[in-house]
């Protein structure tokens, strides 16, 4: 029996898992240093998106979404997914010749998700739009799903898989044992296996250190808005072309606001902080596209901790400095619909040593230059 080790129980550590678990002949241990989904998967807003997506995500993510589009039959849940579909609107004219640009250039890499829509097909899809949004790029099928139930269903599975998920055992040291294994070392013990995935978040840079290896990436913390229930206006997730903003209505009625806006975060303690001056721009932004919003009162903010590569897409592959160590990290965001795709590719480049899947863009080779 092969052992492996997945360090980190957040999405993209539990996917890896899951994955990994339901193949014949591994044995598959996660440790997670506080509890599953505790920090960015248990609390971003949960965009199941194709949209706009880095030109070097578009393949992953199209298999990401055939997975999201039959999720029960991957973890036995729908984790809560509305295919309502996602939009990028143009609020003026120069905006919407950058979508065009955009849709023509993803139409010349063979994908045709993306579709340029004029002001009255807008008005159809969002009827609460501001007057002044003149077309939008829309991918239907796209949508949103519940974080946390996400994470839960990821997690029965992979315990149901065979998996076993230690909460509460943060990692000090990975180490080459004397039987040609990798030595994970925690606060409360060791565990020797053949293979570990570094699925660590905003601290896999410092798994990444343990092995002797430097991969730049830093942190961010992007904070969301929950108002108070609201008459149904809107379905599909909404985001604008020249300005930060993410905005969805849940089925509750309640909107969430997100897009970037940036409080503070403090790794070495695993704390973030809402600065209430940024977040006032987000619900200023959301307000000018849609003015019924205008004066709801605001339920609850958060923000979180998670990874941000130079370049914002991941870093998957493994150490060039520890053979049998591999990295799935630094998702900078935009993560959350990747995670079913990309804990199957983690796990296939585990088990076999390579993968069929489109992550060869993502190699930490890539910032050698």
């Amino acid at each position: 029996m092969n052992r492996a080790i997945v360090i980190g129980g957040g999405l993209h550590g539990l996917s890896t898992a899951l994955h990994l678990a339901r193949m014949p002949g591994w044995q598959v241990t996660v440790l997670e240093r506080r509890h599953v989904g505790r920090h960015s998967s248990g609390v971003n807003a949960g965009g199941v998106r194709r949209l706009g997506r880095d030109l070097r995500e578009i393949a992953l993510s199209m298999v990401a979404w055939e997975m999201w589009s039959n999720i029960s039959a991957l973890v036995g849940d729908d984790c809560g997914f509305q295919p309502g579909g996602q939009v990028k609107v143009a609020e003026n004219a120069a905006e919407l010749g950058k979508l065009e640009a955009r849709a023509a250039q993803v139409r010349a890499l063979g994908w045709t998700h993306e579709e340029v829509v004029d002001q009255a097909e807008v008005r159809r899809l969002l009827p609460a739009i501001a007057p002044h949004v003149v077309g939008a790029l829309v991918c239907h099928g796209d949508g949103s799903a519940d974080p946390m139930r996400t994470v839960m269903a990821f997690r029965r599975a992979a315990q149901e898989a065979g998996a076993t998920i230690i909460e509460g055992s943060g990692v000090t040291a990975i180490e080459r044992s004397g039987a040609g294994t990798l030595r994970v070392v925690t606060e409360e013990g060791t565990h020797e296996a053949e293979r570990v995935a570094n699925c660590a978040g905003a601290w896999a840079t410092r798994i990444a250190r343990m092995a002797g290896e430097e991969i730049p990436c830093g942190v961010k913390a992007s904070m969301m808005i929950v108002t108070e229930r609201l008459p149904h206006f809107c379905t599909p997730t909404v985001g604008p072309t020249g300005r930060a903003l993410s905005f969805k209505q849940t089925v509750a009625g309640t909107v969430v606001i997100g897009g970037g806006h940036q409080g503070l975060n403090d790794p070495e303690r695993e704390t973030s902080t809402v600065l209430f001056g940024n977040l006032a721009h987000a619900a200023r932004i959301a307000a000018e596209l849609f003015p019924c919003v205008k004066g709801a009162r605001i339920m609850r903010t958060w923000t979180g901790t998670e990874a941000r590569t130079p370049d914002e897409i991941p870093v998957i592959g493994e150490s060039r400095t520890m053979p049998g160590l591999f990295h799935s990290f630094g998702y900078s965001g935009h993560g959350f619909q990747l995670s079913p795709a990309a804990g199957a590719a983690v796990a296939e480049l585990i088990a076999r040593g390579a993968t069929n899947l489109p992550v060869a863009p993502f190699t930490q080779r890539r910032f050698d230059a």
